[in-house]
């Protein structure tokens, strides 16, 4: 407050004409797009700034023709003109959204981001608004596709192919499957813009309503395309797994030991419930986080291999806990169980890379070998681990033998192929003529499968 006997020891006339005219200097604005034009929604950063007096408002309008859409509006309380002791706000950042989606009567071609920041005036002066006009041209048109490949039969809960051609480089691409998402990757040996995924149909899904092949530019024009020319939905079974003390007490202690963050429910059935329901959702989410390092190559070449064993389980079934006649939790099921001798030797469904290999929860001893493009397979409850992470194994190799580590009943192999995560029935990839007719037909010497 030191500046007030100052300005009181200045003429009464001088500090009239130097309040009379202390006005608000013209606000600095900037306009930053995040993105190079207005698509379907496009995120804009407006930076003001005033030293003199501060901030008084703002106006943020969208400008295109005779329209005008209001985006933002904001008011600061300002210096006042006698007090440059007063405080005030010099900068200000705000951010607002643009797009076809949010301002549905915007149209392809040339528009404007108006900013109307006001300065503060006096009793003497009311200056104009500072006025930022920042031209920005809308893009609303979606990149086209083209479908090379024919005859997608898709099974619920199985696994396809889709060869397409792009009309540029976008930077996204590939099939969405409810929430699901299989990346389209460039077709070894076809043209600059020649594209294939690989896709699944999810087990949970029992039509085709959902899948679609998606292609996104920069801007976020997304186009949607059908290309399933034959769904078949399969009915699972509903299974029942009794659940005893016995079972509790030998797979509770030992997954809770070996799960870090693990909460005590304070009962044994609690605590059973939650290994089987929250630590399954952790342990999947892991699985799927995995497909980051799939390899972007085909890592087999021969038909996929089964261990030589009874099914005891099937793919997703619906199984239904129960424990002294009263359901306590309710799963899908989804891999295959197989079960031969104890400890029995578990060979590789095909060659690959090991991802993973410790123990995983639920799943036990556990090992995942990567097979190139998404497509991992997965080797649960076992006993021992012969491979490592980061090994090439062959077709048939040894990765492990069977065992009861984790929520196994018993002396079993878990055994899952999954697609970018998603869990996929095993049986298709076991047929030669199913990887013919579904894969290799479309991908040609994309794929070099030998029978």
């Amino acid at each position: 407050m030191v500046a007030v006997p100052v300005l009181l020891s200045v003429p009464v006339g001088t500090l009239a004409l130097w309040v009379g005219l202390r006005t608000g200097d013209p606000a600095q604005v900037e306009v930053r797009p995040s993105l190079p034009a207005i698509g379907p929604r496009t995120p804009i950063t407006i930076k003001l700034r005033e030293s003199r007096r501060g901030l008084v408002a703002v106006e943020i309008d969208l400008v295109q023709g005779g329209t005008v859409t209001r985006l933002d509006a904001r008011s600061y309380v300002a210096q006042r003109a006698w007090a440059p002791w007063d405080p005030k706000v010099s900068e200000a950042e705000l951010q607002v959204v643009v797009g076809k989606a949010l301002q549905p009567l915007l149209m392809p071609g040339e528009a404007e981001i108006r900013v109307t920041a006001h300065r503060a005036h006096t009793w003497m002066r009311s200056p104009a608004p500072t006025v930022h006009r920042q031209p920005m041209q809308v893009q609303l048109q979606a990149p086209k596709v083209r479908i090379l490949s024919f005859n997608t039969f898709v099974a619920q809960g199985g696994s396809e192919a889709v060869v397409y051609q792009l009309e540029r480089e976008v930077p996204k691409e590939g099939v969405k499957a409810g929430r699901w998402w299989f990346p389209g990757y460039p077709l070894p040996g076809g043209g600059p813009l020649d594209r294939f995924a690989l896709f699944a149909a999810p087990y949970d899904q029992d039509d085709a309503k959902d899948i679609r092949l998606v292609v996104a530019d920069e801007l976020g024009n997304e186009a949607q395309v059908e290309f399933i020319d034959k769904f078949k939905p399969r009915p699972f079974r509903n299974d029942t797994i009794p659940v005893s003390d016995k079972l509790m007490n030998t797979v509770v202690p030992a997954i809770s030991a070996q799960t870090a963050g693990f909460r005590d429910r304070g009962n044994l059935v609690a605590n059973y419930v939650a290994i089987n329901s929250e630590v399954r959702l952790e342990n999947n989410a892991r699985l799927e986080a995995l497909v980051e390092r799939t390899q972007r190559r085909f890592l087999w070449d021969q038909v996929f291999v089964s261990m030589q064993a009874k099914v005891i389980s099937r793919f997703a079934d619906r199984r239904s806990y129960m424990y002294n006649g009263v359901e306590i939790d309710r799963q899908d099921h989804l891999g295959l169980d197989l079960a031969s001798t104890q400890k029995a030797p578990v060979p590789a469904t095909n060659s690959g890379i090991v991802l993973l290999a410790e123990y995983l929860g639920i799943y036990g001893n556990c090992v995942v070998i990567d097979h190139g493009y998404g497509l991992m397979s997965l080797y649960a409850h076992l006993s021992t681990m012969d491979v490592r992470v980061g090994e090439s194994v062959k077709r048939a190799q040894v990765v492990g033998r069977t065992g009861t580590t984790g929520m196994a009943l018993g002396d079993h192999l878990h055994f899952t192929l999954m697609l970018h995560g998603l869990p996929v029935t095993p049986i298709e990839w076991w047929d030669a003529h199913w990887i013919r007719d579904r894969l290799s037909l479309k991908l040609g010497d994309a794929l070099p499968f030998t029978e």
